[in-house]
Formats: C-alpha cells, structure tokens, sequence
C-alpha cells in the first residue's frame, strides 16, 4: 500500500510541477547529475521525481584499474601473460582482479575461476587470444574482457547471476514493501499485488533504468523485493559483463547475466548487462539477461551486441522472470540491442505478463533502423507528447502489445513515424491522440485502441498515415472513442472478417483504392460508446442543410465541428463487400463506388430520437411514428389519437435526418435514419455500382417495453433518413436494395414510421446526339412507411426523387420518352412525354427512340423493313411510280414511252437491214432453175460441195445414215451393205469403212457433259453448244471420205484413184446426213447407173426432228432434182417441195399423231393427183429405228403400177411387205395406221405448247413493231420486277436472276439480235432462238413470282388483309402479283408473235397453204 501512497503523490507532484511551469514541454523532466551533485538537489519534489525518475542518470565512469596481477603467483597458473599464461586449476578469488598482458590468457577446460562475490570484478585485457575452456566457468559480478581474440568452449559459461553489485544512484529498480515485487532494469519487475481500482498496468515492482546506455549497457540488475520486513527474501540482480574482442570471438558456452531467484517469499532479482563487441562472432552459445524467477518475476537486463560479422545465430534472452505468486504477470523484458542494423528487440519469450517495458527518447542521430516487439512482451513511451521514429519498421509479433501514455491521463499527443508499422497478434494501446507516418502498415489479428476521450479537444483527433499500403487481416480492429483520420496513397484493404476500423467520427481520404472486404466494419460513431468518448453532435433540430453536406470542404481533413460521422474523402475506387455504418455516411470526391452482394452501406436508426417530425406519446405510453419524407403513422388509445410526426425538408435535394418517438432514452424510443451522401454539387461520382445495399431505414420497434413504474411504454418507428446520390452513373444489379422506410411500431401499438427521402441528383446530363443511359436500374427503390400493430397506423411512403430531366428525357433516371412520344418541356414527370401526332405518321413507318428522347415534333420514325425508303416509306420502285404521278399515270407514261421507242426502234430496223432484205412477195420466175418466189426451205436441203449435172448421172444410190446425231445417239451407218451398190463395193472393205465412219460420227463424253449441263442453266446455250458440235462432225466426216480415206471400198480403180466415188452430204439443221455412191466410168456396166423407174420404191427422208429449233422438212438438191425431172418439168417438183415444206413445218413432235393428219390429207389431196400424171405417188413413211427406237420419217416414191388401181394408198400391204426386208423400210403412215403411231416425249415437250411452227399471217411490219414494243416493255417490266424484289431483299434479286443464270436479261439482246439481223433465213433463226430465251425466263420469272408469295405471305396479318381493288392500284404490298404476272402475259404474247414472225420470215409465198387445188399448182 504504501506503494500505491507513494505513486498517487507522485503524480499529484508531476500535476503541480505542469501547473506551475506551463511552458514546458508537458513531459517528465530527466535530470542527470554530475558526479558529486546529489547536494545540489535541495527541493523535496524534485527529490521525489528523481525518486521516480524514468531516465536515471549515467554513472559514474569507473576508476582506473591497478596494476595487474602475475599469471603464476597470483594466479597459480603456468607461465606468463606476456606471452602466455594457463590456469590450470581452480581459483577461488576474494577480490577484485585486473589481468593484464600482451601474450595470450587460457583457462584450461573443467578449471573454475570464481570471486563469487557480489559486485567482484574481473578485469582480464590481453593482447593475444582469450580462451575459456570446455565445462570450466567464471563466476564474479563484473566481467570484462579486452583480447585479440576469445573463444568460449562447450559447455563453458561465464556466469554473474545474482551477483550484482550496487545498481546506479538514484534509481528504483529494487522494490520497495513487503509485496515480494521482481526487481526491475530494462524491464520493470512484476508484481502480484491485486488492487481492483487500477488497470492491471498500473501494477509493477521495480521500474527501469538505464534506457539512456541500452546501446553499452553497464548498469547492475537491482535486487527483488521481499514478503518480510525481518528478512530479506529477494533474489540479487544479474551482473554485467563486458567484451571488447578485436577480431574473432567463438562463443559456444554461456554468458549469463540474470536476475537471482527468489523463491516463493522475495521477489526475483532483474537482469543485468551484458555488451559485446568484435569484429566476427561464431558459435550457437547462449547470451542472458533474464530477470529471475521469484515471488514476483525479475525484470529483463539488457543486452547489446556490436559485431560486424555474425556467422552463427546464438541464442540471447532478455525476457522476465517467472512469478509463483501471479504465473500469468512475468516480469516485464528487457532490451536487447543489435548496434550494426540498429534494431531493438524486446521479447518475454512467450511469457505472459501485465508489466511492461519502458520505451523513452528515441535518439535522432542517429536513428534507429527497426523496433521488434514480440513474443508477449509489453513495452509503453510513458513520457507524453513524445515521438517514435526509426528509420525501417516497427513490429509487433506474437502478443507483443506497445502502449503510449499513461492510462487515465489521455491528454498528450504522440507521433510514430517508420518506413513500415507491422503487426501480428499483437495491440496498440494509445491513451491521447496518435500522429502516426507509415509507408506500410499491416495488421494481423491486431488491434489498435485509441484512448482520446479525456476532454482534452486538442488530442481529441488521432492520424493514421500509411503512404503505400494499409492493411487489416485475420479480424484486425483499429478502435478510437474519438476522431480519426486515416490517410494514404495506395490501397486500403480491409480483408475479410472481423476487420475493422471504428471511430466516433472517422474519416478514410487520399487512398487509391478502398477495399472493405466480407465481414469487415467500417463504423462511426461507435456502438455502445462509454460516457468519456467524444460524442459527434447530430444536427436534429435544424430543417435546412448544412451547407457541408453539399459542398463539403476539399481539405478532407478531421473537423469536428463539421456534421460529418464517416467521410471517405478523394478516394479513386471503393469496394464494399463488408459492412460500412454511420450517421451521417459521405463520400467525398471518390470516382467510383462499388457494392457487392454482400456490401452495405447503413445509417438504419442512426438519425435522431427526437427531431423535427418527432413521433408523440399518449398518456398512456402509445407513440406515433416520427415523420420526414412521409408523415408518420398516427396511434389511437380509447379513442384518444395522437398524430404522427410532420414531413419536413426539400423532396428535390433533401439533407436530413429521420426522426424517432419515444422519450429520447434508447430503451423507450426508436431513432429515425441517418443519412449517406455519396458525391457532393461540385464533385459528383463518376460511378456508383450497387449490387448490395444502401439502408437508411427508422429503427423499428422490436419489443414491449416497461418504465421503472411498470408501465408499458410502446413509441412508434421511427422515420427514415436521406439518400442523397450526386451521381453521373449508375447500377443497380438484381439484388441490389436502396431504402429509406420507416420503421416498424411498437408491437404494442405504435404508429409506423414515415419513409424517408432519396435523391438521384445527375450531374451534366448527356442530351441529344451524346445521350447515354445514366441508370441501369434492376433492384429495389423504396420508401415506404413503417408497419404498424393493434391501435397503430401505418407510416406513409417517403420520396423518391431526381434530378429534373431536360428535354425529350423523363423520370428519376432520365430515361428517353417512349416512342411516339415527345417532351418538349424540363421536367421528371412522365405524363410529360405527350403522344406524337398520328397524322404526321406513314403507313409502313412505326415511331422510334433516338438517342437523348424527342423534343420536338415531327417525331423521327422510320420505315418497318430496310426494303422502304424515307421520308414516305416506299420502295425503290414506289418512288419511282409516284415520281411520275402514281400507278395509272406512270404506266401511261410508260406506254406512250414504249410506243415511241418502239416506233424509233422499227424506224433504226428499217435503216440498218434495209428494204431489200426485209420479208415480202416476190414475182414468180417460171423459167428459172429455182423459183425464188418459193421459201428459202426449198434450197435448205442443197448439196454444199457441187452443183455439176453430170453427178446425178453416175450417181448409182444414196445412204442414209441413221439416229439424229445426238449426244446419245450419234450418226452411224449400217454395216449391211444395200441391195443397189453391192455390185460396186467390196462387202468387207464396205464394213472396215463403216467402223471408220461410225468412230468418227460419235462424240465424246465431255461433249455430252456440256450440253447436259447447259441443258439445266441455260437451254438455248446447250442448242447453240449442240449445233456447232454437230457442224464439226460434218466437217470431220467430210475431210476424212474426202481426202483420207483411200475408196477401198469401191471395185472401180478410177473412183479409188480420183477420190470420187463416195461423197457426205447433210442437211442444213444437221440432223440428217448422208452418203451418196457414183460410178467410177470404169465398171463397163450397162445397168448401172439405174433409171428412176428402177430406183422404185424410193425413199426421201425429212431433216430435222419436228421440233421447234429443227422442224421437219423435205430433203432436196440437184440429183435428186436431176433424177425427178426425167418424169417432168424441175418446177413441178420444186412446187411439191415447197409445198410438202410448208406442211411439214406444222409438224410437232410430242404430237405427231395431230400435226401428220393434216400432212397426210394434203399429199392426197394436192400432191398425188398432181403426180400420178406423171406415174408415180407418194406416201408418208417412217424408216430406219435404232437400237433406242429413234425413227426417221419422210416421203416413199413409187409408180402408181405398184398399187391396186382401186386403191386410195400407194402400195398395198402385201406390196410392202414384199419391198420392205429388200429395201430396209419401216412402214407407210396412211390415216388407218397413224393412229397406232408410237413417239417418245421428252422434257422440251412442254415447249410447243408455247413456242412453234405456225402458218404466216402477213403485215410482217406491224408484227415487228408490236414485237418491238412488246420486247421494250418486257425489258421495262423486268426492271420493275428486279427493283420490286431489290425492295424485298438483295437475295430475291439474285434468286430471279441466277435461276436460270442471267435468264431474265437475256430475252432483250436476243430479241434485238434478231430483228437487227440480215437476211430472213438468219433473221429466222436469231428469232428461234430469242423465242428460246424468251421461254426459259419464264422460270426466272416464276421465282420472282414466289419470292413476292413467300415475302407476301410473312408479312403482319394485318397487311394481309388489304382488299383486292383492281381499280385502285397504290403499289402496295398486295399488288406484289402485278409485275410478274405482267411479265407472264408479255412474255405468252411474244411467244405468238415470234411464232408468226418465223413462220412471215420462212413462209413467203401463203398460197402454199391454200386448200385450193388449182390455186396451189398455178402459183
């Protein structure tokens, strides 16, 4: 107790001493006298100070030692210390001894060399070697060692435990009492008193000294204290030992300098010194300055190490010595100092204690490196306003606890300023305000109490600077019952759990990044604070904003008088994934804000518990709900109602804090919100990312509460607070939540709270052409009134508000008016956004959304299909029809247009072709060879090679070759040689001579590959393909029986000779070829070349196939001319030549059994009466089938003697089948038997439905011109059509033009070919093959025909149900139809009337066709 005496009146002392001397520098004054000054001290507090004194003064230097002793006389060693001396048995000293030589000094091994004296002094200073042999050892009190070098042995110790002399003057290190206290020295010494009116802190045995030399420690342990007035239980203080080794020291022994033990009645004695210096240090030996075990543990001494070179990692303790009275308070560590890093450690060795080490002035010059704390030790800078500055880290590990200031007495300021701050496991106590400068700070399951609510405002706000890096981890917490502030310039995380940081007012700025991690806390003001913290003063009263609250100042430094509990201040990023709470929350100049799932941002029931919309009471203890942005809910008892409370405050920028009900005590009242701003006027946030939430909501009321009466006490919710964003974008994800309810009433009875307010206040809204979204908005906006139970009401719902939207931009977020709306006016409202005129709307468009809304009108819209053009959303061609005036004037435009051109092509016709070459009647030449006034078909059939009469003369037969050189079915000739020339040929060469031939007539497959393909893409092509292939044949047939082939076949020696015997003729359709056989003039036969008469049956096949490209017609040429003229006049046969011509053209196959009627009624009708004047008759036959039953057709010329004089045929059947195996025919084709003829149909057939061979009808000019307009508009309507489907899509253009390939452009250039061409044989057949093309592009057509179908029929239903007006035409979607069946009609029309214009242009003479027998032969 009298200890406790003596430490109140020492602190009453220090009190009065500050009282007296203001201007001093508010700490403890340190005095060191000189030697011989203790009389100088003649004041009684100054005498109590130095009493007390934490920093004693240095002693004295030591005197001079005296001459040294001898190495074998004094010593009982061998030899000499000039050279070298040896102990070589044990010495027990009684005094001090100094030992001094320049040779070498060894204590052997197992020798002791003891003064167990206390405060005996060796003294041993050699030039040479040092040598503590194995198992020997050093007792004394004092210990010091000069040498070159020095080597401690195994198991060697130098021991000076217990055997401390005096400690310095003027110091307290020995306890005083009967409390059986530890001695103190680096460390203070433990004591096991318990006093419950102090801090387990405030409790120790001998204080520490000698703080001023712990880099040379030379002090004594002090002695420990005793439990008896009458004996002296304390154990005595460790020794010093001291070495100066200049180059090597080897220690593998002990050098101990602890505290003595006291047992379990004195108190353990503290540690002493031990300095080392040398160059180079080995061995893994043992360094101690523990304080020693006793009743109460022994402080630790001091150690100090100064060796360059340290190879080994000895182990040196310090810590405090253990205490039987208290195991769990060990004497406090001492200090051991490394002097080359300059790094103190302090380190109980895990022993726990409550006493702690003295940390004093720092020195400036230099600084130290690093302070380590760790392994339970607890160190404290008692001295106020003082400073910790080294120039590496401070850490604190494994328990280690450091404190500034004295407890209770928080009215001083510190500063700790290091490169880095570590912590692990460990506690930072600050009683006062802290100013802390760090590069790094990192806390591991740490804490760091501020203490500042003393009432001092001056050390009321705490600085934590960490300029890289601020880390909390493994649920470290930074506490301060006032303000804080921490500051930074990199990161400051707060990592998961347990984390935290908390003020009564806080305030985070100039970090990069904020991280609150899962689980970690940001708070302010703190939860369940005690009656001395530093109580932010919220600003309840007041119904306009503090002006703060807006434009915040841009220091972001700590301001108390500033409404603000927590600020983040000019922070770039911040993530939220914990928990941040506070009254007032405002983010300050941050760029962007960023909430996770599991982050919130609270000030629920942190608002006011009275305010402006205070909730009332009923007498009977039922309160309303306090109001703000809606009016609280009312409370009714016995028909007695009380209101709830008012609203208050500006819903378009609100700033206030929610209110409560209730009598202002926290057990029978509930708070209203707080309030969280997040930006500021002038600095809006560039970006707030909510995925959590932010709640401001009134606290509810959970239970029934009771007064100290028993009576029942039920106050209704309290209000919700404000949100106020200040944003230029924001996210709101799906779990997001953004509230400011009321809350819920007493489940009493009490009224609902109102809700609060929340404002979206947009920065620089984007309009026009630069709009952005400025919200993505898919959580939850509330502010609804609180609940509400029995008698209570609800609250009413709060605001929700923004910023008012310019124009063409409406609701809180500015959204663009819908479309087909317009905003013409600022404003959030969206019944602003008034409907667009439907007038001012086309029929195809539909109104659209433009970036930054509409403004004004005409609203913009657009066309429903890319395919329709603005501004009146017609197609390609629309515009051009209505460019013209609409449908009916632009296609009189386009007829007259056509009419004209039509005519101007005609007239260019005329022009080009010429009259002399253009199609009309020509006079009959009666006399001439040929009568030109016949068709050009009568000379089709002339022989190209030779004109010369004296063939017909020689000429003995005439061959047919068989098929209709085809691809399939080439030319090739029978091997069996007919009956007429076997008598002129060698039957085997005549063989060899066919095989020749039939290779040379057939093709090769790539040939028919070609046609076959260009037979599918583009028939006319494989026509045209086919035509030049067979005009190859011919000449290859030609050259080869011409010139290559030697005649061998022939028996006459001059026809093999001259190359003259065989000749290969065709006709001009090159369907029908064949061989002609003449004498040689050599064979000396006189039946032979025959006559006509016995050439009887003869045969005459048509050319051609019947088809539209190639009809039949009747082969004819100068020997059969020749021939036919020995029975009459050469124009008899002409006449029946052109005629039968003019028959067979009508001819179509596919429908040979119709079309050879007529054929067969004109042979009996016009053409045998004329003959069988003559003797002879003709019949209508068919001969030669192939193999694939292909059979030509053509005329069978007989005398009339070869039939019955009665009969209407020209041979009987039994006449024919006698000549039929002798001649190789097939049969006659009378009426009876046409009936049974058989004919293949291929895939053309459907071609002569449209296209084929008709009877001419004249006007071949107006024929042309109407063909010419029909052409020109064919080609308009099917630019039409392609610019309708290019209205559709690009790919129905392709489809019409590609299927068949480029078959719809084709039918003009042909067409214009044609009637530009000279010559009406080639004229006619350009005219075939344009009606060709004209045909194909009805397939194209038909696609385009499908293509608007398929584009028609997935239109809207609503288009679909126009009606059909024929006499209303608009080109709209139903009139699709129109140019494709346009296209249909032209093209039929033209089939006709290319059909009429072939049959003017190779039908010249129409009297051909007359059925007047008279008339066709006068002609």
């Amino acid at each position: 107790m009298a200890r406790f005496q003596f430490c109140c009146v020492f602190v009453l002392v220090a009190l009065a001493v500050l009282a007296v001397n203001p201007s001093s520098s508010y700490r403890f004054t340190i005095v060191e006298p000189k030697s011989g000054s203790d009389s100088d001290l003649d004041s009684d507090s100054e005498s109590l100070l130095f009493h007390q004194d934490y920093s004693p003064p240095a002693p004295p230097p030591p005197p001079p030692h005296g001459p040294s002793v001898s190495c074998s006389e004094d010593l009982g060693g061998v030899g000499f210390l000039d050279t070298t001396c040896k102990i070589v048995a044990d010495l027990n000293l009684t005094h001090d001894v100094y030992i001094a030589g320049k040779g070498n000094f060894i204590i052997l091994p197992g020798v002791r060399f003891h003064c167990p004296i206390p405060g005996c002094s060796i003294a041993i200073n050699v030039s040479g070697n040092f040598s503590l042999g194995a198992e020997s050892t050093i007792v004394a009190g004092t210990l010091e060692l000069t040498a070159g070098n020095a080597s401690f042995a195994n198991g060697s110790a130098v021991n000076t435990t217990g055997l401390a002399g005096s400690p310095p003057p003027q110091t307290s290190g020995t306890p005083q009492g009967i409390d059986g206290a530890g001695g103190g020295h680096g460390g203070r010494g433990a004591c096991c008193l318990t006093d419950t009116k102090k801090l387990p802190e405030d409790v120790w045995g001998g204080d520490a000294y000698s703080w001023s030399t712990l880099q040379k420690p030379w002090s004594y342990g002090s002695k420990g204290g005793s439990t008896s007035r009458e004996i002296d239980y304390g154990g005595g203080g460790g020794g010093k030992v001291k070495m100066d080794i200049l180059q090597l020291l080897d220690v593998n022994g002990s050098l101990l300098a602890n505290g003595g033990y006291g047992g379990a009645k004195g108190g353990g004695g503290s540690g002493g010194s031990i300095y080392i210096k040398a160059y180079k240090m080995t061995g893994i030996g043992k360094i101690s300055a523990c304080g020693g075990s006793g009743y109460g543990g022994g402080g630790g001494g001091r150690v100090s190490v100064d060796i360059f070179s340290r190879h080994d990692d000895p182990k040196i303790f310090v810590h405090g010595g253990y205490s039987i009275g208290c195991p769990d308070n060990s004497g406090a560590a001492g200090t051991l100092y490394d002097a080359v890093p300059r790094s103190l450690f302090v380190s109980n060795y895990n022993q726990t204690t409550d006493t702690y080490t003295l940390l004093l002035e720092f020195p400036f010059q230099p600084l130290w490196t690093n302070v380590y704390i760790q392994d339970k030790a607890r160190a404290t800078c008692p001295l106020l306003w003082s400073r910790v500055q080294v120039q590496g880290q401070i850490s604190l590990l494994c328990g280690g606890v450091l404190s500034f200031g004295l407890a209770h007495y928080g009215t001083s300021v510190f500063e700790l300023l290091a490169e880095e701050l570590l912590m692990s496991d460990s506690t930072i106590k600050v009683y006062g305000a802290l100013r802390m400068t760090v590069k790094m700070f990192l806390m591991w399951n740490s804490e760091l109490h501020l203490d500042g609510g003393g009432g001092d405002t001056t050390v009321s706000t705490s600085m934590l600077e960490a300029s890289n890096l601020f880390v909390l981890r493994g649920s470290s917490v930074i506490r301060s019952n006032a303000n804080l502030g921490v500051h930074g310039q990199g990161f400051l995380n707060l990592t998961g759990p347990g984390d935290s940081i908390e003020a009564q007012r806080l305030v985070l700025s100039l970090f990069y990044r904020i991280y609150v991690g899962p689980g970690s806390i940001l708070r302010a003001p703190l939860l369940n604070a005690s009656r001395d913290a530093v109580t932010p003063k919220l600003y309840c009263e007041r119904q306009d904003c503090p002006y703060e609250l807006l434009n915040p100042p841009e220091d972001c430094n700590v301001n108390a008088s500033l409404s603000f509990t927590l600020q983040i201040c000019r922070v770039e990023d911040i993530l939220v994934e914990g928990f941040i709470k506070g009254s007032v929350v405002h983010f300050h100049r941050a760029k962007t804000v960023t909430l996770e799932p599991s982050g919130e941002i609270s000030a629920s029931g942190m608002g006011c518990r009275g305010g402006v919309g205070e909730g009332k009471l009923l007498g009977n203890g039922f309160g309303s709900g306090g109001g703000h942005g809606g009016k609280g809910g009312r409370v009714c008892y016995n028909n007695s109602c009380v209101e709830g409370g008012i609203t208050y405050g500006n819903a378009n920028l609100p700033c206030e804090l929610g209110s409560g009900s209730g009598d202002f005590s926290p057990g029978y009242s509930s708070a209203g919100g707080g309030i969280v701003v997040i930006g500021s006027m002038e600095q809006p946030l560039s970006g707030l990312s909510l995925e959590g939430s932010i709640r401001v909501d009134g606290e509810s009321v959970k239970r029934l509460s009771r007064d100290e009466n028993g009576s029942i006490v039920a106050p209704g919710g309290g209000s919700g607070g404000t949100v106020l964003l200040f944003l230029r974008y924001l996210i709101l994800g799906e779990s997001s939540l953004l509230s400011s309810g009321g809350g819920s009433g007493s489940p009493g009875g009490g009224g609902g709270g109102g809700g609060g307010r929340i404002h979206f206040h947009w920065s620089n809204i984007p309009t026009g052409d630069i709009y952005q979204p400025i919200a993505s908005v898919k959580g939850i906006i509330h502010a609804r009134g609180g609940a509400a139970a029995d008698d209570g009401f609800y609250g009413k719902n709060g605001t929700i508000t923004g910023t008012a939207c310019p124009k063409g931009l409406h609701g809180i977020f500015c959204k663009e008016c819908p479309s087909g709306t317009f905003k013409n006016v600022t404003g959030s409202d969206p019944s602003l956004c008034r409907p667009c005129p439907v007038d001012e709307l086309p029929t195809r468009a539909v109104y659209v959304t433009v970036r930054g809304g509409v403004s004004e009108t005409p609203c913009p819209y657009r066309c429903i299909s890319e395919r329709y053009h603005m501004p009146h959303c017609y197609t390609a061609l629309e515009e051009l029809i209505y460019t013209f005036g609409g449908p009916w004037l632009f296609g009189l435009l386009l007829m007259g247009l056509l009419i004209l051109l039509a005519l101007v092509l005609s007239v260019a016709r005329m022009k080009f072709v010429g009259v002399d070459d253009l199609p009309g009647p020509a006079p009959t030449q009666h006399g001439s060879q040929i009568d030109h006034s016949f068709p050009f078909l009568e000379s089709l059939n002339e022989v190209l090679e030779t004109n010369r009469a004296e063939q017909s003369q020689s000429h003995v037969h005439r061959m047919y070759f068989m098929g209709p050189n085809t691809f399939s079915e080439p030319w090739h000739l029978s091997h069996i040689p007919p009956e007429e020339i076997k008598e002129i040929v060698y039957e085997a060469a005549f063989n060899t001579f066919v095989d020749e031939i039939n290779s040379i007539a057939a093709y090769q497959w790539w040939e028919g590959a070609i046609y076959s393909i260009l037979s599918v893409v583009a028939y006319p092509l494989a026509w045209s393909w086919q035509q030049w292939r067979r005009k190859m044949k011919l000449q290859k047939l030609r050259e080869f029986v011409r010139s290559e082939y030697d005649h061998s076949c022939l028996r006459s020696c001059r026809s093999r000779a001259l190359y003259e015997g065989l000749k290969v003729a065709a006709t001009s359709d090159l369907m029908l070829a064949y061989l002609d056989f003449f004498l040689g003039g050599d064979e000396k036969r006189t039946d032979l070349p025959p006559r006509l008469h016995q050439r009887f049956p003869m045969p005459i096949l048509f050319g051609g196939d019947g088809s539209y490209m190639a009809p039949f017609s009747l082969q004819n040429d100068n020997i059969l001319t020749s021939l036919m003229s020995q029975l009459g006049s050469p124009t008899t046969w002409y006449r029946l030549v052109a005629g039968v011509n003019a028959q067979l053209r009508l001819v179509r196959r596919g429908r040979l059994r119709s079309t050879f009627h007529s054929v067969l009624r004109w042979l009996e009708t016009h053409a045998n009466p004329a003959l069988e004047t003559h003797g002879i008759r003709v019949d209508l036959a068919w001969f030669q089938t192939t193999a694939c039953g292909y059979c030509q057709y053509g005329l069978l010329i007989h005398t009339v003697e070869d039939c019955e004089p009665t009969s209407p045929q020209c041979v009987s059947e039994t006449t024919w089948t006698e000549i039929q195996p002798r001649k190789n025919y097939g049969g006659i084709i009378d009426l009876d038997s046409l009936p049974s003829l058989k004919e293949k149909r291929d895939m053309f057939f459907l071609l002569s439905f449209l296209v084929h061979n008709t009877k001419p009808v004249g006007h071949q000019d107006m024929v042309g011109l109407v063909i010419s307009m029909l052409l020109l508009g064919d080609f308009s309507l099917v630019l039409l059509t392609l610019l309708q489907l290019y209205s559709i899509s690009l790919l129905d253009v392709l489809l019409a033009l590609f299927i068949l390939p480029l078959g719809l452009l084709l039918p003009f250039p042909a067409g214009i070919n044609a009637l530009f061409s000279h010559g009406p044989r080639r004229s006619a057949g350009l005219a075939r093959v344009y009606a060709l093309w004209n045909f194909m592009s009805l397939v194209n057509v038909f696609v385009a025909f499908l293509c608007g179908y398929v584009h028609y029929h997935s239109e809207s239903s609503a288009s679909k149900k126009i009606p059909f007006q024929p006499w209303n035409i608009n080109m709209g979607e139903s009139e699709w139809w129109i140019f494709p069946a346009g296209l249909v009609v032209c093209k039929i029309m033209q089939s006709q009337l290319i059909n009429r214009h072939v049959a003017n242009l190779e039908i010249q003479d129409r009297s051909l066709y007359s059925k007047d027998y008279e008339l066709f032969w006068q002609s």
